[in-house]
């Protein structure tokens, strides 16, 4: 299923448009970044689309953050190659991009202003480092991981939505 996605922050001084095949918001992320960078519930949802299709409106509203983390082999504090684009003026949480795989961008659900599809069932990944108060609401079928889930966004949709 590929849909045409618009986005906002919540000022409106970015806008943008892109094209995904991954717009089922299933995939709740606990992890500290996602929770203290767009998380309000505790959690944030990420989807998957097409770098090549982003198109954005306010450019120059954007900034950029690249998280700080404690290398688990090294215990060194590390940045990121991840950057993780906000409205400078709101705050709103826009989309990652990650120059590991650089034909993707990740837009926070929150943002998306297209109607979405609802989830059969959803993942709760990077239950390990959630906060204490951030309990899962969990559904029938819904699946809960310590890390990363053992499938990515592009093959639970491939098992999950129908062509």
């Amino acid at each position: 299923m590929e849909m045409d996605l618009t986005g906002s922050c919540h000022c409106k001084a970015v806008t943008f448009t892109l094209r995904s095949s991954q717009p089922f918001p299933f995939n709740l992320c606990y992890c500290e970044i996602c929770r203290k960078t767009a998380g309000t519930g505790g959690y944030a949802i990420n989807l998957g689309g097409d770098f090549a299709t982003l198109e954005v409106e306010g450019k120059e509203n954007i900034r950029t953050y690249r998280a700080r983390q404690t290398d688990p082999d090294t215990g060194e504090t590390v940045e990121s190659p991840a950057e993780r684009n906000f409205c400078g003026i709101c705050g709103s949480a826009l989309w990652v991009w990650d120059p590991r795989w650089p034909d993707l961008v990740h837009p926070h659900a929150s943002a998306i202003d297209t109607p979405l599809p609802e989830p059969p069932h959803r993942s709760h990944m990077m239950q390990a480092s959630r906060a204490n108060w951030a309990r899962p609401c969990l559904r029938d079928g819904d699946r809960t991981f310590d890390a990363y889930p053992d499938e990515s966004l592009a093959e639970w949709h491939r098992r999950n939505v129908p062509d």
